[in-house]
């Protein structure tokens, strides 16, 4: 086999060939590599439906937030999260009060490690209350976390709402009616009612917020106590994702 010299010019072609090539190959290949990533699928898409009404004064609120927080600091969470299929699950964190009052405070976000668990637990921290009154609407805050989960850029093996409350609905339609919608949806709705004012708010819960496969409840006895309930609550949710 022979090979024959290149002259100058011929080269310079071929170079600017190639380079155009790789160019295209790159616009071509990167909206794919982004779309591969943004659809990955995780364990469970979770929504964490917080209680900003105005019952729930700024040291209340407070305490919700720092239990979220430790709760995502905590290594149990992250061990149950790496017992997985995927070992990684996606969360996002709402603040709720009246039937249309509710806003999405920290974005989808996936959690596989430590750094990620961290990073969520600072963004909860950092994310001020947007929200003070407006009544109690549990079903306006089930209304609105069904809208988030399809825009969440993963895949989720299952899909859940866990609302956080200190009050029984008393605004919009019927809390059991947005449950139920959620539920025929494939969607699991989980509680932690709060019982300092409202005593008798579990009974509540379970006969009209959760809802769904495996749906449960961590009543918490006060906000002093929330965040032992939160971590409890966190590992059962994950946990029962294990393949």
């Amino acid at each position: 086999m022979c090979w024959a010299p290149m002259s100058g010019t011929r080269l310079l072609r071929r170079l600017a060939a190639a380079a155009i090539a790789l160019c295209w190959g790159v616009v071509l290949h990167a909206p794919q590599a982004a779309r591969a990533q943004s659809h990955g699928q995780v364990d469970l898409l979770l929504v964490l439906a917080v209680d900003a009404s105005g019952s729930v004064n700024h040291t209340r609120f407070e305490l919700q937030k720092q239990g979220y927080a430790a709760a995502f600091r905590h290594p149990r969470v992250l061990r149950a999260i790496r017992t997985g299929a995927t070992a990684a699950i996606a969360v996002t964190m709402t603040q709720w009060t009246g039937p249309t009052q509710q806003i999405q405070v920290v974005p989808w976000t996936v959690i596989k490690d430590h750094a990620s668990a961290q990073a969520f637990a600072a963004a909860v921290d950092a994310a001020p209350r947007q929200l003070f009154s407006g009544g109690t609407s549990i079903s306006g805050a089930i209304d609105h976390a069904m809208t988030l989960l399809p825009t969440a850029p993963y895949r989720g093996l299952k899909q859940v709402i866990d609302v956080s409350g200190d009050g029984s609905n008393n605004r919009g339609r019927p809390a059991n009616a947005a449950r139920d919608d959620a539920v025929a949806a494939g969607v699991s709705i989980n509680g932690l009612p709060i019982l300092s004012l409202e005593p008798y708010l579990d009974r509540y819960y379970f006969d009209y917020v959760i809802g769904g496969p495996g749906a449960f409840m961590v009543p918490a006895e006060s906000y002093e106590t929330f965040a032992d309930a939160v971590l409890r609550k966190l590992i059962m949710e994950i946990a029962s994702n294990e393949r």
